[in-house]
């Protein structure tokens, strides 16, 4: 009877081998997912390092509990032996490589292993990115047909030769776990797709603009000024009409308003046929304006690109970079408008000059004003067009909307 490998290397060997098929299962999906596919990027990740720690413990294993002696020789048993070195060079190599390739990515963006354990990077130049991008590829290619050669040798020796060679690493003999432990790598494989995202219908089109502002990130801000440009044009009339024979002048000049605190500034951007929302913690707005002479409005608004944030840890990691938001070298965003239109009662229109990661563009806000005398409730929003500014310029924004929709929403009270 062919002498067994120690239980420890058993339980590895099977262990490895169900979480490659994981590996190879999502692997294959990863590439046309883009941003969609974030947290399954962290799965490959953290699959990849505990497979380089099992391996690195099978090589310590066979060292310590050398492997049973050969059954076979000639070149079928030196094509085995290169399979065998081959298949522990892709098991380090594959992770080594994903590892570098994070590494030295243009976007840094954070590894928590399996949410728990933060990966730090690898010291490498950024230049190493392409040969860990393509290395890696090559690798995985490669570790596949070394899979299955590896199965087909195992098949060949159990029901051609029938020399009981797979027994070696089935534990007692036992026909149970001969069947059990192979279908552990199919189980692998099985997980592996069910963790894959369901292909997402295409959102139908928005077919109208509500009176009461833009559909968060439906339509363009063109189409929004468009579609309310007949009420707008209205309200313009009627204002004329009423004032030819005197125009009210301010009785001085406008009050200045205080932001009090538990205001928000929010932002959400369609993703793959989803939504991805998140908010601004830290931001400022002084604002100059007579409601009834919105004319006289004079607006700054402040936003510390660095506290924005969607409620992910990992998503968050990535919003300073300069894949989106660049906050190292452009830490704030700022909205200037001079002066606002009325738009209907208690509405308005401000276009200005928005500031966002050194780029300066056209932009227009819409808010509304309830409440009267010292304290103004000031509602809004706006949609902002994000590639003009360089947000989202990576491989990982393939799936974000070109619009970003912006809402906002504080009160605000009267300096004396």
């Amino acid at each position: 009877m062919p002498q067994r490998y120690s239980l420890a290397a058993i339980t590895l060997h099977w262990a490895i081998a169900a979480l490659l098929a994981f590996q190879i299962a999502v692997g294959w999906a990863l590439e046309g997912l883009g941003s969609h596919g974030f947290f399954l990027y962290q799965w490959h990740k953290s699959v990849g390092m505990l497979i380089l720690a099992l391996t690195l413990a099978r090589v310590a294993v066979r060292y310590w509990k050398p492997r049973p002696a050969k059954l076979e020789g000639g070149w079928q048993g030196a094509l085995a032996s290169a399979v065998h070195v081959g298949l522990y060079a892709f098991m380090l190599g594959a992770p080594l490589t994903g590892w570098a390739l994070v590494s030295t990515a243009k976007v840094k963006v954070p590894t928590l292993l399996f949410g728990v354990l933060p990966l730090p990077h690898l010291p490498l130049p950024a230049s190493v990115h392409a040969i860990a991008e393509n290395g890696h590829g090559l690798i995985a290619w490669l570790g596949i047909a070394l899979f299955l050669l590896h199965v087909a040798g195992a098949l060949r020796h159990h029901v051609m030769m029938r020399d009981g060679l797979i027994w070696r690493m089935v534990p007692g003999r036992s026909g149970v776990l001969l069947i059990a432990l192979p279908a552990l790598i199919a189980l692998g494989f099985i997980a592996g797709r069910a963790i894959l995202p369901a292909p997402q219908a295409t959102p139908a089109p928005v077919a109208e603009v509500e009176d009461k502002g833009m559909e968060a990130g439906n339509i363009t801000q063109a189409e929004a000024v468009n579609a309310a440009a007949p009420a707008d044009n209205a309200v313009a009339n009627a204002a004329q009409n009423t004032t030819q024979a005197a125009v009210e002048e301010p009785a001085g000049p406008p009050p200045a308003w205080t932001v009090q605190p538990g205001g928000r500034i929010g932002f959400s951007v369609g993703n793959d046929g989803e939504t991805i929302s998140g908010s601004f913690a830290k931001w400022t707005a002084a604002i100059v304006m007579d409601p009834d002479h919105p004319d006289s409005a004079d607006i700054k608004v402040t936003i510390d690109m660095a506290s924005a944030s969607v409620g992910d840890a990992y998503k968050d990691g990535m919003l300073p970079g300069d894949e989106f938001f660049g906050s190292a070298a452009h830490p704030t965003a700022t909205f200037i408008a001079k002066g606002a239109q009325a738009s209907g009662p208690n509405r308005y229109r401000a276009s200005g000059t928005l500031t966002l990661k050194g780029v300066a563009k056209p932009q227009t806000i819409r808010f509304t004003l309830s409440g009267k005398d010292a304290t103004r409730k000031v509602t809004g929003s706006a949609t902002i067009a994000r590639l003009p500014f360089g947000v989202g310029n990576g491989d990982s924004s393939k799936g974000l909307a070109p619009q970003v929709a912006v809402t906002f929403d504080f009160t605000a009270k009267r300096k004396d």
